[in-house]
């Protein structure tokens, strides 16, 4: 769950708008409109990170939301062209079941879940959004399952023991 220093690769990140929301405000002279931009960044090499950004304007509100994805990145662990094992993410009411697929089975995913795997650079897995369809809650399950992912290694690291006898 290493954050993933920002600095060096910041130009090979890629950017995809998850969502864009239009919020108000009731003030004595009555409502003030602004736009709210949910972005996920990525390298497409298991690095990945997601931001809010509210502003007047929907150009601002994407920069705003590019910029603090850009601070919040982090290293996923994978295995080959999927995810190591199978894990349940959960944020608020938002939860993302996230289980390894074979070779050739492609990105089974929908919207919001498949914005951040892609952006992970993960090509082979099986989601099933459950619970919340909140976009916000459901990019944040998706990014606490992919930083609790634990490789063989790790665990063996962690363990004291070879990878063989687990």
């Amino acid at each position: 769950m290493a954050k993933y220093e920002h600095d060096q690769q910041a130009e090979e990140l890629a950017e995809k708008v998850v969502a864009i929301n239009r919020v108000s405000k009731t003030v004595k002279g009555g409502r003030i409109m602004k736009f709210s931009a949910l972005v996920v960044v990525g390298d497409g090499k298991g690095t990945v990170g997601f931001g809010m950004g509210k502003s007047n304007e929907v150009p601002d509100a994407i920069r705003k939301g590019i910029e603090d994805a850009k601070k919040n990145l982090h290293k996923i662990a994978l295995k080959g062209t999927t995810i190591p094992h199978e894990i349940t993410g959960k944020f608020g009411a938002g939860a993302v079941l996230m289980r390894p697929a074979p070779e050739g089975t492609g990105v089974i995913a929908g919207g919001p879940v498949r914005a951040v795997i892609e952006m992970a650079g993960i090509k082979n897995i099986r989601t099933k959004s459950l619970r919340s369809n909140n976009p916000c809650n459901v990019v944040r399950a998706t990014m606490a399952g992919l930083t609790a992912l634990r490789t063989a290694e790790e665990v063996a690291a962690i363990r004291g023991k070879s990878v063989k006898e687990l």
